[in-house]
């Protein structure tokens, strides 16, 4: 199982993790008041997606037709880190704003700097950065598929949710903000 390799970036998301949620307690914020579910369906659908992926990748080991070469394991921390950096460099930009939950400040600002220069939700984009390198280190093409469709499907439905929140608490300047940078991918989505 190589794969295991993969473990140090995957155990230091999980740290920063449950570092942000208990921030949050702390700071008693991370109200799900707005979230409607989508915490837990993004939760959820990770495990989802990071256990089917696993099980998928043990089952299909001895066949060749599903696997990805040799390249597949670096390449896939490389990428497992860069994800982490982006969801790490969203959170430190988006500062005390950043929350678990959909909860917008009234008094908050839109951040358009860092990361958010160019996307919208770098932190989503990170995630998925990070579940896509862990599909590639995985070694086949299945999983790889299952780590993009599955998060990708939960991150879509908790943009919606979040982006309703910012434009009802931020108004114009979001709406802005919103018709000048792309949700995911810098200039094209």
């Amino acid at each position: 199982m190589n794969w295991l390799l993969l473990l140090p970036p995957i155990v230091a998301w999980a740290v920063l993790e449950v570092f942000l949620s208990i921030r949050d307690v702390v700071r008693r914020k991370g109200s799900a008041a707005a979230d409607r579910g989508t915490r837990i369906v993004v939760t959820v659908g990770f495990l989802v997606a990071y256990g089917g992926a696993v099980l998928v990748s043990e089952r299909l080991r001895d066949q060749p037709e599903w696997a990805m070469g040799s390249w597949h394991l670096v390449t896939g921390e490389i990428i497992a880190w860069l994800g982490l950096a982006i969801r790490l460099w969203s959170i430190i930009v988006l500062g005390r704003s950043f929350r678990l939950t959909v909860e917008v400040d009234s008094d908050q600002a839109v951040v358009d700097r860092g990361p958010y220069r160019w996307v919208r939700h770098p932190s989503y984009t990170g995630l998925l950065v990070l579940a896509i390198g862990f599909g590639i280190a995985l070694g086949n093409w299945l999983s790889l598929a299952i780590l993009i469709v599955v998060p990708l499907v939960v991150i879509i439905r908790r943009i919606g949710v979040e982006e309703e929140q910012l434009v009802a608490v931020l108004g114009r300047p979001y709406v802005d903000y919103r018709a000048r940078t792309k949700r995911l991918l810098p200039g094209i989505w």
